[in-house]
């Protein structure tokens, strides 16, 4: 005697199958969520690394330059705030110029200290800073 054969699911699979998806969906999604911000935090600081490297490298060769030097680059207005960065959105930079002597630390002349910063907000809505900073001095041999 054959038997008739139902195909589908049951309800209690049915719920079953609700409930694990239900546990198991949300830290599946913060897990991606997480993963996101784990790599795009770091390529955020490493562009702001290298635009804060460049700006003082373009200080460093006005300090250099035989038609800028050190009369031009002892000028605060000659390297204005950047609230936004050509090509970069959502980064900005400033440069801070601080005369001293020699100790570094005593307002004089004769050497400078030259900090770039640059701001951006990463993946959490977190605003982050990157400085960097030299000195260099007057002297020309």
């Amino acid at each position: 005697m054959a038997t008739a054969r139902t195909h589908g699911f049951t309800l209690i699979e049915t719920i079953a199958a609700v409930v694990i998806l239900a546990l198991a969906i949300p830290p599946m999604l913060w897990a991606v969520r997480e993963a996101h911000i784990q790599r795009v935090n770091p390529l955020l600081a490493s562009k702001a690394r290298w635009l804060a490297t460049e700006k003082l490298e373009d200080i460093i060769a006005d300090r250099h330059s035989t038609t800028r030097g050190w009369a031009y680059v002892e000028v605060p207005a000659n390297y204005p705030p950047e609230p936004t960065i050509t090509g970069y959105p959502g980064f900005s930079r400033t440069v801070t110029l601080t005369q001293t002597l020699a100790d570094l630390s005593t307002p004089g002349d004769g050497y400078m200290t030259i900090e770039v910063q640059v701001q951006w907000t990463d993946a959490t809505a977190t605003v982050r800073t990157w400085s960097v900073s030299t000195v260099v001095t007057e002297y020309v041999p």
